[in-house]
């Protein structure tokens, strides 16, 4: 299969990265300054596992999507629209189109925009780019993915890769499983601009976590959503296995971006108004990374 990757950052280099790696035909689509350097030196990977530079293609332009089987999105929630316009001409009528992105609802929407099925992957990879053509990987990498027909050629493709693909019957669930780990750390990694294991063991910073783990709880119940498994004991085991990521929400305050907030913390802030379930602390993180966004 061909790869395209629309959004090539930290998500979007890792997983267009691991393929290249394996020898599949990738193609990245990003901004100029790491398109320029992946183009004239490799993408490097610096990994827990192995540090090179991996040959691979890299584009500025969405046509470069053109006659790719594969396309996954990696683009922030914020430009998702702006996505499917721009992909909406070049995408093969058979093509597999993917969402790797932060928030719930971004392949309902980029569906909805393409009038043609997209299929929702949630992410667990702690990743950075550390500079031009520089992707630091901080761990993890596994998919989750709803079933749909053609999902074990997906599978099949990552698994030369070895990045592991799960295929989920609750995928709902687990897309707001993630959502849940997100609201607890990316507004709390971008307010105090500290990484995860530091975060977590702060003094009354467990009382915080268990109060956004509790209101995106009961969102998700009065949404008529299963979170599956032990959330918060999933919550607890980022702490240690990203131990020292930053989330992409710190990154974009900190270099003067808008961040994801809107639909992470925000999702679940507007979720709950509509279903009668107060969100005060998730509204309080919500609110406190948009004023640091004002600010800089």
């Amino acid at each position: 299969m061909k790869t395209a990757v629309l959004g090539a950052g930290a998500v979007g280099c890792f997983y267009g990265g691991m393929l290249a790696r394996a020898g599949r035909e990738v193609v990245l689509i990003g901004r100029p300054q790491h398109a320029d350097a992946i183009n004239r030196d490799g993408l490097y990977m610096e990994t827990l596992s192995f540090q090179e530079h991996v040959r691979v293609a890299a584009r500025t332009d969405a046509a470069g999507i053109a006659g790719a089987d594969m396309v996954l999105c990696c683009v922030k929630s914020t430009d998702t629209l702006q996505a499917a316009a721009e992909m909406a001409p070049h995408l093969a009528p058979d093509a597999i189109v993917l969402s790797l992105q932060n928030g719930y609802d971004n392949a309902e929407r980029l569906q909805a925009a393409l009038e043609r099925p997209v299929h929702p992957a949630v992410v667990y990879v702690a990743t950075e780019m550390a500079g031009p053509g520089h992707l630091r990987h901080h761990g993890r990498g596994e998919l989750v993915i709803g079933p749909f027909d053609r999902s074990a050629e997906v599978i099949a493709e990552f698994a030369l890769a070895g990045v592991p693909v799960t295929v989920s019957d609750n995928v709902t669930g687990a897309l707001w499983a993630k959502l849940i780990i997100n609201c607890v750390y990316n507004g709390l990694s971008a307010i105090t601009q500290l990484p995860y294991g530091r975060i977590a063991p702060g003094e009354g910073i467990a009382g915080v976590m268990d109060d956004i783990v509790a209101e995106c709880l009961a969102v998700a119940q009065a949404d008529g959503v299963t979170v599956p498994g032990d959330i918060r004991a999933a919550v607890a085991a980022i702490a240690a296995s990203m131990a020292t990521q930053k989330s992409s929400t710190a990154h974009d305050v900190a270099r003067g971006r808008k961040s994801e907030i809107d639909h992470i913390n925000g999702y679940v802030l507007r979720r709950g108004a509509a279903l009668g379930i107060a969100t005060p602390v998730n509204r309080t993180i919500h609110a406190l990374v948009r004023l640091l966004e004002g600010n800089r």
